[in-house]
């Protein structure tokens, strides 16, 4: 079965995004990038909500920048190729190899399961993640710890003061003071 798999940049205190809305403190330098990029190949499908998939829309045409690396070509036509589900209710249309979700992200992720299909389930989106981790649908948390304390704004876990019992898959430090921390939901 398919693996659903919630991955995101965080502040040490536990934010995706700031107070502020910001989140320029999870700009990757190059060994960063490039464990994202390996990442991604793993990813058969990526859920997302609104706000992210509008972010990550950057993507769509960031290799036709003239600044564009090898590395952000290599991303951006890994990005492109992934099919992605957009789960929003005040778009009515997406670009790319993007759909619009017709039922609920549990409903999707089943559909999905069912599937022929490779490569991971990824969540992209606190909310999202919050709407399927409260179903128990979420496999494995995937926090890249930054080492920035924001003060507040959207966290990375939700706050549904239900228990989840976690254990330890994977650590890797990079020198630039990142931390990815993966654990997988016991069952």
């Amino acid at each position: 079965m398919r693996s659903v798999t919630y991955s995101m940049g965080v502040s040490l205190d536990g934010y995706i995004v700031g107070p502020d809305g910001g989140f320029d403190w999870t700009e990757p330098d190059k060994e960063v990038f490039r464990f994202w990029t390996d990442g991604i190949r793993q990813v058969g499908v990526h859920l997302l909500g609104r706000r992210l998939y509008e972010t990550m829309l950057y993507w769509e045409t960031a290799d036709q920048e003239p600044s564009s690396d090898q590395d952000t070509r290599e991303w951006t036509a890994l990005w492109k190729a992934l099919p992605k589900v957009v789960f929003s209710t005040t778009l009515s249309a997406v670009e790319g190899n993007a759909r619009l979700a017709s039922g609920s992200p549990a409903e999707e992720i089943e559909r999905l399961r069912a599937e022929p299909g490779d490569g991971e389930i990824a969540i992209g989106g606190a909310r999202l993640a919050a709407e399927i981790a409260a179903v128990g649908l979420i496999d494995e948390y995937r926090a890249m710890v930054h080492p920035v304390l924001v003060g507040g704004g959207i966290p990375f876990f939700p706050r549904d003061e239900r228990r989840v019992d976690l254990e330890l898959a994977e650590t890797r430090t990079f020198g630039s003071g990142v931390a990815c921390l993966r654990y997988r939901v016991r069952r």
